[in-house]
Parts: C-alpha cells; structure tokens; sequence
C-alpha cells in the first residue's frame, strides 16, 4: 500500500521511479538517522501540541484562499516526506497569507509557508528545499527540544508520561502550546537551523530534486534588504542567509555535484504558482 501510494505521488508531481527509490544518500550523510536526545514525546501528544500551535499561527495569519496552490503545496509536501521516517504522520501543508516572507513548522507534521516567499521562487526544487528544512525541524523534535531546553522540562516529562485522558492533560498541553508559540518570536537554536538546512536539501535530493534548490533561496533571501519589514521575522529568528550559505558550502562542498542535474521543474510550478500570482 505505501509503494503504491509513493507511485502514485510520483506520477502526480512527475518524478521518476527511479528517483524515487534509486537514489542513495546514505554514504554522503547519516543526517536521516541522527536521533535528538529528547525524551519520548507519545505521537499523539506531538500532534495535539502541533494543533494548537497551528491554530495560533493560522490566527496570526489564515490560509490563501486557493484550492489549487494548496493542493500542489500538500502533494508536494507529502512527495517528500515520503522520503523520511515519520510517514506514520499525518502532515499537513499550508501558504499563509501574508507578504512576509518565512516558513514555519510545527510538532507532528504541520508546515507552513508564507505568500511573500513563495512569489520569491522560481521553481519547485526551490519549493521543495524550503518545505525540506521545515520537515527536518518535526522530523528532530527541535521544538519540543527547545521548550525542555528553556527550563520548560517539566511540561515534555508530564506529557511523555500521561494518559490523553488524564484530566490534567488539557492543561499541560496548553501550556506546551503556548511554550512552543513562543518560539516563533524567539527562534529555534542557531544549530538546529543548521541541522533542518542540512537535513533540508537530503530529503529534497533524496525526493529526486536539484540538491541547491534551499542554497537559491538563502541566495535570495541574502540578496535582499534585511531592513524590509517583511523580513523582519525571519532575519531575527534565523542564521543570517549567508552564514547558512557558508555552512552548507562546507558541509556539502561537491559531495552532491553529481546530483545538479536532478529536477528543478519550473515549468509546473510557474503553471500554479504564476497562475494564482496573476489573479
């Protein structure tokens, strides 16, 4: 059932068979396969924290109204977390409506990106490595990582050892969510940035696509004024796009060279994003 249902996301965001389940990343990094040192978190915990904290990004800024853009963003989403080990997940994708440009994670399986940067790319590899990064902060836990890092240890050890319906449950899990919202105006360690960029552009690889589809958008992102209100967010809350830029040279250098040549699919993706940006 899961090798049909890879198949047919396949056919659906045309990608090869063979990049789908020919490629192998694993001599070139053991990113995948790194564990957090986090206590257990129960899935349905994640998710229900992952709930909340969508809820309150989703207050701060709703969902672009078009189905179709959604729908290649989900069908995207999903291609490439095939391509990952938290396919017992039930992700959800989603472009917020807002000019600032930024992407935004939460726990269990809840990525989002914003219109401002979305209408900044130029192909579906670029779409694909943003989306990538997204998914390795769930895939690492980092956000509940930081609020037990941020003397909030408490809320993870009672959440890893309580019932869903312990009446006191609500109550932790609120106060998880509010903890995990937090992080949003303060940002995730720099070395988890790092790690979710790393992680990023193997899962993005892996799924079939041009390798430096992230490195375009840091070039982007490091080609604009940091002073534009739009960026304000993300230049705050992240490494600046040129130190990212240099770590990824270093980590990467010509390891994957070879794989330059895999998709970049501009034309699908200027068909619906391009699309919706003329309306």
């Amino acid at each position: 059932m899961l090798q049909r249902t890879v198949l047919a996301l396949a056919l659906m965001l045309g990608v090869t068979a063979a990049h789908a389940f020919g490629l192998d990343l694993e001599k070139l990094t053991n990113i995948i396969s790194k564990t957090q040192d986090l206590k257990p978190v129960e899935t349905q915990s994640e998710v229900d924290i992952g709930k909340g904290v969508a809820a309150n990004l989703l207050g701060a800024a709703p969902l672009v109204k078009d189905e179709k853009l959604q729908a290649y963003v989900n069908r995207l989403g999903w291609w490439l977390v095939q391509h990952t080990e938290r396919t017992d997940l039930v992700w959800h994708f989603g472009v917020l409506d807002t000019d600032s440009l930024n992407a935004f994670a939460a726990p269990g399986g809840y990525v989002f990106i914003t219109r401002g940067l979305l209408l900044n790319m130029r192909n579906e590899a670029e779409l694909a490595g943003v989306l990538a990064h997204e998914i390795a902060h769930v895939l690492q836990r980092h956000h509940l990582a930081a609020i037990q890092k941020n003397a909030q240890t408490g809320i993870i050890a009672d959440l890893a050892s309580m019932a869903v319906e312990s009446s006191q449950y609500g109550a932790v899990a609120d106060k998880a969510i509010s903890a995990s919202t937090e992080l949003y105006a303060r940002g995730l360690d720099k070395s988890d940035e790092y790690e979710a960029d790393r992680m990023g552009v193997v899962i993005a690889a892996r799924a079939g696509y041009d390798p430096y589809g992230l490195l375009a958008v840091l070039q982007t992102l490091d080609g604009m004024n940091s002073q534009d209100a739009g960026l304000a967010l993300m230049f705050k809350t992240h490494p600046t796009p040129q130190s990212r830029l240099q770590l990824l040279d270093t980590v990467m250098s010509s390891k994957l060279d070879q794989l330059n040549q895999q998709k970049q699919v501009a034309d699908r993706f200027v068909k619906v994003v391009g699309t919706y940006a003329g309306k």
